[in-house]
């Protein structure tokens, strides 16, 4: 299959590392859904895989939403009147509300308090919070820190700009052989949050990087783009090419110590679907699969009513449900490599069953083909087939046009990758038919 590699624990290992290391270079950049923090996170991505950028003016016009003004921050900070900041973005990029608009005030903390934002429950903790469609500002602070502010006055400084600009999205293109494409999504808008999302961001990096240089059966697109406002952007922009669609994934939260968990399509039993039930049965018995719901990640834009592609999603722990989503213990220290690289094998595994499903069709259908004069069966009878032979003949069985490969894996109970080399070693032998749609018989 496409990327059988990575299935080797060394490799895995390597390439995981090499994720690790990416992320701890993107982590201090302050991303946002616009702006310099998303071309810089760009450019350190481009140090693996080459992109094509995309920059779409503010006020573009995306179906019920438009592209918003551009924002970019230098400094922001809270000053007591001794001068000391006592919340500093420099320090910390969460500290600010990520699109906080531009202020120069001198306050009181009651005056203050509405506009800052801090966890009770988890005191040493800054949270992460967001004013993207509503022109506000904040700031986010350890509550340990907000308990020990007097009442003032203090200087209150957001040094931020929202202007007209543009948003941007990335690409790495990767030509097929054959009919079809399939998308992965991962995002590119949050700042300094390892897990969520700079470990989809790492991963995905060196995934694509390894295809680029195989030679796919379909065209893969990876897409790198801020949440919502990007992967409707981009819908927007790629609605000649949707009906070639044959699967895809949005990719996040990968490097946590949770169970991988695939979130079905819209539909529920695509073949997307279908390859993740069998990715994921034989990656172990942790592995989950849930019912899609119209909350999450980009999958809920892809499944859209209108589009209705064929995309799930693949994270360990789902959004929210890990105490660290979304607040400062969401660190480079909170990544396990060792998941990460679970988790990039079992990518991997998607995107190859996504690239190597078919519909087969047996071209001598009529009882079993002589396999041993192909030089497919074993010479001396007598004893049991042994895999490939047993998935030889599965695959045979199944090939009736109609089926295609994830199918066959899922009836068969064998790995997909034993069956895909039992397709190919028949089609070789000219006894299958294969088509990226389902094919009717011959006439006999």
């Amino acid at each position: 299959m496409l990327l059988e590699s990575f299935q080797d624990p060394v490799t895995a290992r390597a390439a995981a590392d090499e994720a690790y290391a990416l992320a701890g270079r993107l982590f201090p950049i302050c991303r946002s859904i616009t702006g310099n923090g998303v071309r810089a996170t760009l450019d350190l991505v481009e140090t693996v895989v080459s992109l094509t950028r995309s920059e779409v003016p503010s006020g573009t016009a995306v179906f019920d939403w438009e592209v918003p003004r551009e924002w970019n921050i230098r400094d922001a900070y809270i000053a007591d009147a001794s001068g000391r900041r006592v919340v500093d973005f420099r320090q910390h990029n969460l500290h600010v509300v990520n699109y906080s608009a531009p202020v120069r005030r001198t306050m009181s903390l009651d005056e203050l308090q509405p506009h800052l934002h801090s966890m009770p429950e988890k005191p040493d903790w800054i949270p992460y919070r967001t004013s993207y469609y509503r022109e506000t500002w904040g700031f986010c602070l350890r509550h340990a820190d907000r308990e020990r502010m007097q009442p003032g006055p203090y200087e209150v400084v957001v040094d931020s700009t929202l202007a007209d600009g543009h948003l941007t999205y990335a690409e790495c293109v990767v030509p097929g052989s054959g009919p079809g494409e399939a998308i992965v999504y991962t995002h590119t808008c949050h700042p300094s949050l390892a897990n969520d999302n700079l470990s989809g961001l790492s991963l995905v990096s060196v995934l694509a990087r390894e295809v680029s240089r195989r030679s796919p059966r379909r065209t893969w697109r990876f897409v790198f783009g801020p949440g919502t406002i990007g992967s409707l952007t981009w819908l927007s922009r790629n609605e000649s090419i949707l009906p070639g669609v044959r699967g895809g994934l949005v990719v996040g939260l990968l490097g946590d110590r949770g169970a991988l968990t695939y979130k079905r399509s819209r539909r529920g039993d695509t073949p997307t679907d279908r390859a993740a039930e069998v990715v994921l049965r034989d990656a172990g018995a942790d592995a989950r699969l849930v019912d899609f719901e119209p909350y999450g990640y980009d999958e809920r834009q892809f499944c859209s009513p209108g589009f209705d592609l064929p995309i799930g999603r693949l994270t360990r722990s789902p959004n929210g449900a890990y105490p660290e989503y979304h607040s400062s213990a969401d660190d480079l220290a909170f990544l396990d490599v060792d998941r990460l690289a679970e988790s990039l094998q079992v990518l991997s595994n998607l995107v190859g069953a996504i690239d190597a499903n078919r519909f087969l069709l047996n071209l001598s259908p009529k009882g079993e083909p002589r396999l041993g004069k192909r030089g497919l069966y074993g010479m001396v009878g007598g004893t049991s087939p042994g895999a490939f032979e047993h998935a030889l003949l599965w695959v045979l069985s199944l090939a009736d046009g109609q089926t295609d490969l994830v199918t066959m894996a899922r009836r068969a109970k064998l790995p997909l990758v034993l069956l895909d080399e039992a397709a190919l070693a028949l089609e070789q032998a000219g006894l299958l038919q294969a088509a990226d749609q389902p094919i009717g018989r011959p006439i006999r």
